[in-house]
């Protein structure tokens, strides 16, 4: 089975190899890497011959010369893109900072700014998709990626499927948090309700063998206090809302803090990642072989987990992430797992972003929602869910009305629908400053 992975000099690839190489299955016999810079696949290439020295029988890498041979004889096909680098980020950051509201990659302004450059380009990958590779199916990586999903589907229909790691990792911690042994969730003794639009989502039931843990996890000052999302958002407004939140949500409910926090420190996150990725692809490129460029990576990745998510942690106090959670992994396992499902025709249960069919009444039957899908070899199947809280859905449904609207304006160049999407996001206050953002955006492009 060949695995084609867009965006093969990404940074983060070597843990979805990684995950490759530990998988029990080996159902993939072939990597093929594309990247539109070759100096970054390059690199990635020789930190994945280090990754595959000393295995028995590793899964041979190969680097496609142009995204037409990367596609053509796909099984699976990971989009993980980045259109127009991180410079790019570093612009759709700084735009919206400059009016005084949030930049941030996925969330507000910043988030549209990077749909409305990336859709085209992920619309024309579906494209290539459906003609050299008709049978393959799509896991979108790519950010904005409720959106991005949601426009290749338009091509692909249910064969696109995206994925983030944010929930099942909020699952996870809570479930550790709340006392579960780590292997009741492995197991499928851990049950959960999650629903919401990427990035926007909350966790509203968490189950062990049946039994609700939610409420003796929110009334539990201690154990909120020992993950994440419970620093993040503080025991009193987590009992408040009844639900774990995503903690994306931390830019919507406390947003004059995290955008002060944005303001306070010299560079964003797109800066920093700007120079620590460049500088990481510099020094690995100038030569060592495998090992030093794996050095180097370990040693740069480590610190990008590390520094994920300050702003809002120092917004929230300032806290240090916790030893498990710098692992790394995450999407990479949410890929396999989905992989291994629609092979195996298993009927595993993951957080995904699908159409949402009848899942929220209130949205399009070909709205891409994120929530628990059950996963066969026919794909991913949105399972019922509780019905939503009205401030759930009234941020979900005015959320997912800038998301048709990004996509609406990427795809036929609208700049009517552009504004509208800038305009109508909860963290942009004002039409005149998304009019602003929209004309500075086009100007630096």
């Amino acid at each position: 089975m060949r695995l084609t992975i867009l965006g093969g000099g990404g940074f983060r690839v070597p843990l979805v190899y990684r995950a490759l190489l530990d998988d029990p299955a080996g159902s993939v016999s072939e990597v093929v890497l594309h990247d539109t810079d070759a100096r970054r696949v390059g690199v990635i290439a020789e930190v994945l011959t280090r990754l595959a020295h000393g295995h028995r029988a590793p899964v041979p890498v190969r680097v496609a010369h142009g995204l037409d041979e990367a596609l053509t004889g796909a099984d699976f096909v990971f989009s993980a893109i980045r259109v127009g680098g991180t410079a790019g980020r570093i612009r759709d950051e700084r735009i919206p900072l400059a009016e005084g509201v949030l930049g941030q990659e996925t969330v507000g302004a910043g988030g549209v700014l990077y749909g409305l450059r990336t859709i085209p380009v992920a619309v024309d990958i579906a494209e290539r998709v459906a003609r050299l590779a008709p049978g393959a199916w799509v896991i979108n990586f790519t950010n904005p990626a409720g959106m991005v999903t949601e426009a290749m589907s338009q091509v692909l229909g249910d064969r696109v499927i995206g994925i983030c790691d944010s929930p099942v990792g909020l699952v996870r911690r809570a479930a550790r948090a709340a006392g579960a042994d780590p292997s009741a969730f492995a197991s499928g003794r851990i049950g959960y309700d999650y629903v919401g639009l990427n990035h926007l989502g909350w966790l509203r039931s968490l189950t062990l063998d049946g039994t609700e843990l939610l409420p003796r996890l929110l009334a539990d000052d201690t154990a909120l206090g020992s993950f994440e999302e419970g620093r993040l958002f503080g025991a009193e407004w987590l009992r408040t809302l009844g639900a774990l939140p995503n903690e994306y949500l931390h830019y919507y409910y406390f947003r004059r803090e995290t955008l002060d926090s944005v303001r306070d420190t010299p560079e964003t996150r797109g800066e920093f990642l700007d120079q620590q990725q460049g500088g990481f692809f510099e020094r690995a490129a100038a030569g060592g072989g495998p090992e030093t460029a794996y050095a180097l990576w370990e040693r740069t990745r480590l610190e990008r987990e590390e520094t994920y998510m300050a702003h809002s942690r120092e917004a929230s106090g300032g806290w240090q992430r916790d030893s498990h959670d710098l692992e790394g992994g995450g999407y990479d396992r949410v890929a396999l797992a989905l992989m291994h499902a629609i092979v195996g025709d298993s009927g595993t249960r993951l957080i995904l972003n699908v159409r949402n069919g009848t899942t929220v009444p209130q949205l399009a039957p070909d709205a891409i929602v994120e929530t628990v899908c059950e996963v066969t070899a026919r794909g991913a199947r949105p399972l019922p869910c509780a019905p939503l809280r009205e401030d759930q859905l009234g941020l979900m449904l005015q959320v997912k009305a800038v998301e048709r609207a990004a996509v609406e304006a990427a795809l036929f160049k609208d700049r009517g629908a552009a504004l509208r999407a800038l305009a109508l996001h909860p963290l942009v206050d004002s039409p005149a400053v998304a009019a602003r953002i929209l004309q500075r955006a086009a100007k630096e492009a």
